[in-house]
């Protein structure tokens, strides 16, 4: 048996899955996020080990036999995160969380250094691990006089899992602190925001051994033999190893909490200008690009909670066939945006709002401003070198047949989804805990699941749609400086 630990921001899932990758059961722990001031995003991390606790306790009352025989474990996160340790492993403060924009000045002053986006392929984005480092050590000295050690939210886990201080390539690539190209910790970066090496884990690939599971622990779950566990990877990254996306020119859209448009490549192809992130994959020798939307379903959640319907509900409005937009249009930057803007201080707009702009016309418009926001990740992948011809969905809102023929619609390409089955960031994780344990094939291992259902662009709103998502092209610049 094989599990996987996903440590996502609303809490912590455990999968277990069997040698024939056969999903035997899942757990769950939730999680809250502390937000104490405006653009703030934190949480305690004993509280992602309760959580774990939780999810594999549930598994443990279900499923004893299975949890026993469990050889490898891997694990997958929330990116970015800034969990700071002193020199007896403690926590110096919350962990400050991907979605945290406070550091936007440090971030912007870091991104000036020219060395940060030639090093990295990438911009420093204000969600970046480096800038919130920097805005320790200008806000609150006393803590960053302390630290001893800085870990990713997956990696923190790992501590408490193995004892060891470990991280892996696709995760840390999203620090600012990395050489992507050549898969290993810059001096010069981790200088500029006045660390070095050995305030940073050892670095493995995703599919190498990354500690052994300590004995309490195994005792505990009453696990016999030695587990290993692997290095894992960052939530997308592992996510594209559930959905068997590491080949060049394959693709997912996740529309969870944030949105992502992810494309595999063979190769190291930055274009930081096009702010769509160039990480190292999971697998050795393998890279990804990926757009980022920081509020996908969190933009329909938004409008659950201001009208009182469920998002199924609110859906459900709308009806199966694809409607020309109304004319209203929804900017989807409840938190500011990272691609292709890389605007912290942005804020969602509706526009075109009469008399007649009901409920429904509301949630068209918050659907059709998520899949334009896919659609500028779309237009700032192919200038960073990569087409995509299909994309296979994923994530919460993927149930939402209306919400998948709006993008399809709207990047032009189609939407393929997968066969029954739970294909996410907890399955790709056991997956790597498969390879690490058993030195097997990752490519093997990785494959893609069957597809159940192909949605394409609907071929009738295809001008519509056009003329839409020029509206809301324009409505950026228009808004910009006046919205924050």
């Amino acid at each position: 048996m094989y599990l996987g630990i996903d440590l996502g921001t609303s809490g912590v899932k455990a999968l277990l899955m069997d040698h024939a990758q056969k999903i035997v059961a899942s757990g769950h722990g939730a999680l809250d996020v502390s937000r104490p001031h405006h653009g703030w995003s934190e949480q305690n991390p004993a509280d992602w080990i309760s959580a774990t606790e939780e999810a594999i306790g549930e598994l443990k009352a279900k499923h004893p036999k299975e949890l026993g025989a469990i050889k490898g474990i891997g694990l997958s996160g929330q990116m970015h995160g800034a969990t700071l340790l002193d020199d007896r492993d403690q926590v110096l403060r919350p962990c400050i969380l991907w979605n945290d924009t406070r550091s936007f000045a440090e971030a912007a002053a870091l991104d000036a250094d020219p060395r940060f986006r030639k090093i990295t392929g990438n911009i420093v984005f204000p969600g970046f691990t480096a800038p919130k480092l920097a805005w320790v050590k200008n806000n609150e000295p006393e803590v960053f006089a302390k630290i001893a050690k800085v870990l990713l939210p997956k990696d923190f886990l790992r501590l408490w899992l193995t004892g060891e201080h470990i991280s892996e390539m696709s995760d840390s690539a999203g620090t600012s602190w990395l050489d992507v190209a050549n898969r290993r910790w810059s001096p010069d970066l981790l200088a500029a925001t006045d660390l070095d090496e050995r305030h940073m884990p050892s670095l493995v690939e995703g599919t190498e051994r990354a500690g052994t599971l300590r004995a309490e622990l195994a005792a505990k779950w009453g696990i016999n033999g030695s587990v290993v566990v692997a290095g894992g990877a960052g939530d997308n990254a592992a996510s594209a190893c559930g959905m068997g996306i590491v080949k060049p020119g394959h693709a997912f859209v996740s529309l969870g909490t944030s949105g992502v448009l992810f494309a595999s490549n063979g190769s190291y192809l930055p274009n930081p200008e096009s702010a769509v992130h160039t990480f190292c994959h999971a697998l050795p020798d393998t890279w990804h690009q990926m757009g980022v939307i920081l509020s996908a379903t969190d933009s329909l959640n938004w409008l659950s909670e201001i009208t009182g319907k469920s998002a199924a509900e609110l859906t459900q409005e709308l009806g199966d066939e694809l409607k020309a937009p109304t004319g209203v249009s929804f900017l989807p930057y409840l938190s500011g945006e990272r691609t292709p803007h890389n605007d912290a201080s942005i804020r969602g707009v509706f526009a075109g709002l009469g008399h007649e702009s009901d409920r429904a016309a509301l949630t068209q418009a918050v659907l059709e401003g998520v899949s334009f926001a896919f659609r500028d990740s779309l237009e700032a992948l192919k200038t960073a070198g990569t087409t995509l011809s299909r994309v296979t969905a994923i994530g919460g809102g993927s149930r939402s047949r209306y919400w998948l023929k709006s993008i399809a619609t709207a990047l032009g390409v189609p939407v393929d989804i997968p066969a029954d089955g739970d294909f996410g960031a907890a399955f790709g994780a056991a997956r790597l805990g498969l390879i690490a344990a058993e030195n097997v094939d990752p490519f093997a291992v990785c494959a893609a699941p069957e597809t159940a259902e192909t949605i394409e662009p609907d071929a009738r709103q295809t001008d519509a749609y056009s003329n839409a998502y020029q509206r809301y092209r324009a409505l950026y610049p228009a808004i910009r400086g006046v919205s924050s």
